[in-house]
């Protein structure tokens, strides 16, 4: 049965991947999941220089899910090449390089270092990140700024260009459309939303930065509807992101539409989570008589077609 999956120059070996954050850089798991089983690792995010990210408590467990703020804490670009990324060219796995950044500029200056070194064979760029030039706003709130990154980024590198989109906006097609039109090669869909969560006996906010991004099994039905509307406004492939713990939640996100998916949170429960997600969609294809992971996907079926948008009214 074929697993694999092609980005532009790269072959992913099957559609599973780790997502950013959750399975730090890739190196410090191999007595516990065996890492060329998976189609691919999303490094934490990488910025120009290291980060210490924002002050404690900024994790703590929710209903169902997850709050973290943890700010982009990272080694810094210099740091991953010089001490990360030997062990992960001897890993025998795909490796997707997150790049977070403060600017414009540093998320050209960030990719153009990663861009010629060998073991890195892609980009995924987070736009959920503070500019600093107006103000704190996330870049991934501004559909012109995204429109701009993905433009600067694309003239850098020849690799797969993936941009991960913020849940956090009115219509998330409107973002895709713009990476689509500017030369990304995929988007991710989606990154954390944000919540809050109360100590009732000291009444403060549970994390220090008081709201956080939520992530986990809370926020999968979320993530499916803004994969759906993305695949139906786009033509370039969907990553899937929110809330996979299983199998079951991966063909989930296949059949509305997502040629990948990524698993994020429930690495921290069990790190070889993705390893029994790949082995899961397999035997679900051979048993439904697919042999390409292909035909599931977009799959679908609706008695008939409305607008996601319309829905909602």
């Amino acid at each position: 049965m074929k697993e694999s999956f092609n980005l532009r120059n790269v072959e992913f070996k099957n559609r599973i991947l780790v997502a950013s954050g959750t399975f730090g850089y890739g190196d410090e798991v191999p007595d516990l999941v065996d890492i060329a089983k998976l189609g691919g690792i999303v490094t934490k995010s990488l910025s120009m220089k290291p980060r210490d990210g924002n002050p404690s408590p900024r994790i703590t467990e929710t209903s169902s899910g997850m709050l973290n703020s943890i700010g982009l804490a990272n080694i810094g670009v210099h740091k991953f090449i010089n001490e990360k990324l030997p062990t992960l060219k001897k890993s025998n796995s795909t490796i997707i390089a997150n790049i977070a950044a403060s600017s414009v500029e540093e998320y050209c200056s960030v990719l153009e270092l990663l861009d010629g070194q060998e073991g890195v064979h892609g980009f995924e760029i987070n736009v959920s990140c503070p500019n600093v030039k107006e103000g704190g706003l996330s870049f991934g709130t501004d559909v012109k700024l995204v429109s701009l990154i993905t433009k600067e980024l694309r003239k850098r590198t020849q690799k797969p260009l993936i941009i991960k989109l913020t849940p956090n906006v009115t219509h998330i097609s409107d973002f895709a459309r713009a990476c689509e039109t500017e030369g990304a090669d995929a988007v991710s869909v989606i990154n954390t939303v944000i919540g809050m969560s109360v100590n009732i006996n000291t009444r403060k906010p549970k994390i220090a930065t008081t709201t956080g991004g939520l992530s986990g099994p809370a926020i999968k039905p979320i993530a499916l509807a803004k994969v759906y509307e993305t695949c139906n406004a786009i033509k370039i492939p969907v990553i899937g992101i929110g809330g996979i713990t299983s199998w079951e939640d991966a063909v989930e996100f296949f059949i509305v539409g997502a040629s990948m998916v990524q698993i994020g949170t429930a690495n921290f429960i069990n790190p070889a989570t993705g390893i029994s997600v790949v082995e899961g969609v397999k035997q679900y294809c051979e048993k439904n008589g697919f042999d390409d992971v292909e035909q599931i996907i977009k799959s679908l079926q609706t008695d008939k077609t409305i607008s996601i948008v319309d829905s909602w009214l």
